[in-house]
């Protein structure tokens, strides 16, 4: 895991490589200086020499300005060393992500992978900077000030040895058991995003149905689950701060006590007594360090499991060796396929599916909720593989093109349309950046999208909220649709995408289909039998199996499922 999280620290590595060397000349400055202050005070105070005192007065003040240059120089190249580390670490989390195929993407929720980008970074990105810096300095400064107390008083410096074992085991127990809590605090963390992304998307539903308080509650159970977790781990870690003052306080008095008599029997100097007291500050307070650096290593060990999780998640497509870049036609051919989202054999969501489609046909698909009308359309562009059986898409097998050559053949709008923050024209040119205005208007007339565009404010150059949220439910399927032809595919796919316009549109768009776009192969999932009815073949799924293909007259003339489908809906008030 740590190897994987440093391959972000990349162009970063001399910075994190100066960072540690400028602490330890940092630390020999700041142990030299209580040295040098003995001396000050046994060969000039004592001694009462005015050249002494200019001599080392001099010296300790050229060890502390050495000391502050030393540790800016160190400040400077860990924040730069791990601010860098976290943009590399969320640059390489956000390009995973977008290699992943559907089936990576569901086994994390968006509240999952946003939490894992902001807080979880945080996390290692402050660890990674105490590493570099306090992580080196605290074992650095023990050792030289623990050298430096025992040259000069090997039996008073035992004193050190005997409170670092009672120190260390209590940290141990305190990292043990606040090591789980973090855990599942970071889970929580997820929870709550996850509830508020749902709020703010949903907000009008929210409103609509007057279902505030019911959010404002589902609100506080999380964020109160998560106060109390953090209070847990912090009234756990609290503990530590009592521990380093219960020992930091022995060392002070029983070094004063040894101490004291040995200045008395004339074993040991005012000024050798000094320094060893700013040794065993030194000491101690490098022990504190070392627990806070626990405390953030343990906090940020959750983080970077869950953050190398993400950059270990491996895509399950991918390119062949020898890829096809060229999709010869739009025909379509299902050879006996089976598909399971999880690769389950029990859990098939389609079975045995055998459809042949020529390229310029028009085909429907209808079936019921949960028939896979959309888990089928999803494996001609490989948004998934098949368990089994074979796609072929211009008869090539779908898995030995190059994904992004077969994706720019296959223009697919989703059930759920999603438009982005941005002008109309920016929004459309996801089809194709480099269209010009005729081609955008040209497209939107095709879609129907062109007059109720020209209606607004900006026309094209009208802002689009995020999500689409200032436009129509049938306004931003038509925007969808005009995106998906510009990109002149050889495949168009629509699933359920007019089902929020009135029935006379949705006959506009596909009179305007049939007449200019006659080559593209194009495959409507819908609701309604008047939007399928004139096409060349329309397929009847029921429970991810084909059930019948034909033409609208021959199904209703022998089908029974698309008999009471069309019965339902032409039953007078039925048609929608």
């Amino acid at each position: 895991m740590i190897k994987q999280l440093l391959k972000s620290v990349r162009e970063f590595k001399r910075d994190a490589i100066l960072t540690p060397l400028f602490v330890v000349l940092e630390v020999v400055m700041e142990v030299a200086i209580p040295a040098v202050m003995a001396l000050l005070i046994d060969r000039g105070i004592d001694a009462q020499d005015m050249g002494q005192i200019w001599k080392y007065g001099l010296l300790l003040i050229v060890c502390a300005m050495l000391a502050l240059v030393f540790g800016a120089a160190a400040g400077t190249y860990a924040a730069r060393a791990s601010t860098g580390f976290a943009r590399n670490l969320r640059h390489d989390m956000y390009y995973a992500v977008q290699e992943y195929s559907f089936a990576n993407i569901d086994k994390f929720s968006t509240g999952s992978i946003v939490t894992r980008l902001t807080t979880d970074v945080t996390n290692v990105q402050n660890a990674f900077q105490m590493c570099t810096r306090i992580a080196v300095r605290c074992p650095v400064m023990l050792l030289f000030a623990l050298v430096m107390a025992f040259r000069i008083n090997s039996e008073l410096a035992l004193v050190f040895l005997a409170v670092l074992p009672v120190l260390a085991v209590g940290l141990g127990v305190l990292m043990r058991l606040v090591g789980p809590v973090f855990e599942r605090v970071f889970k929580t963390y997820d929870r709550m995003n996850t509830v508020v992304q749902e709020n703010v998307r949903g907000i009008r539903v929210v409103k609509a149905y007057v279902r505030e308080e019911h959010e404002t509650e589902k609100f506080k159970g999380v964020s109160g689950l998560l106060y109390r977790e953090f209070s847990k781990a912090q009234k756990t870690m609290a503990c530590s701060s009592p521990l380093m003052q219960f020992c930091m306080y022995a060392c002070m008095l029983l070094i004063s006590w040894f101490g004291a008599r040995l200045i008395v029997g004339g074993s040991m100097t005012t000024g050798e007594l000094t320094s060893l007291f700013s040794y065993a500050m030194q000491i101690l307070m490098s022990l504190m360090m070392v627990a806070m650096v626990f405390v953030m290593i343990t906090m940020s060990r959750a983080s970077a499991e869950r953050i190398a999780e993400v950059l270990a998640e491996q895509p399950d497509l991918h390119d062949p060796a020898q890829p096809v870049n060229e999709v010869r036609s739009g025909d379509i051919d299902f050879d006996h396929v089976d598909f399971s989202y999880k690769g389950e054999e029990g859990k098939l969501a389609l079975r045995g599916v055998e459809l042949h489609i020529k390229a310029g046909q028009t085909v429907g698909i209808l079936g019921g909720t949960g028939a896979a009308k959309s888990t089928l359309v999803q494996l001609i562009p490989r948004l998934y593989d098949a368990t089994h059986g074979t796609v072929r898409v211009g008869g090539v097998d779908v898995r030995d093109y190059s994904i992004a050559a077969l994706r720019d053949q296959v223009a697919m709008v989703l059930q759920k349309n999603v438009l982005f923050s941005g002008t109309i024209k920016e929004n459309l040119r996801w089809g194709n950046e480099n269209a010009s205005d005729e081609e955008l208007q040209r497209v939107c007339r095709l879609a129907q999208a062109d007059d109720f565009i020209r209606q607004m404010p900006a026309g094209y150059d009208t802002h689009i909220e995020q999500g689409g949220t200032n436009v129509s439910g049938g306004q931003k399927q038509r925007i969808c649709i005009a995106r998906a032809l510009l990109k002149k595919p050889k495949i168009l796919i629509l699933d359920d995408s007019t089902s929020a316009v009135d029935t006379k549109t949705d006959a506009l768009i596909r009179k305007a289909f049939a007449e200019e776009i006659p080559d593209t192969t194009k495959i409507i999932i819908a609701q309604r039998v008047s939007s399928v009815q004139d096409a060349d073949q329309i397929v009847i799924l029921d429970g991810g199996v084909v059930q019948a293909v034909g033409t609208h007259e021959e199904l209703l003339a022998g089908n029974p499922i698309y008999q009471e489908i069309y019965e339902q809906q032409t039953r007078k008030g039925g048609e929608q």
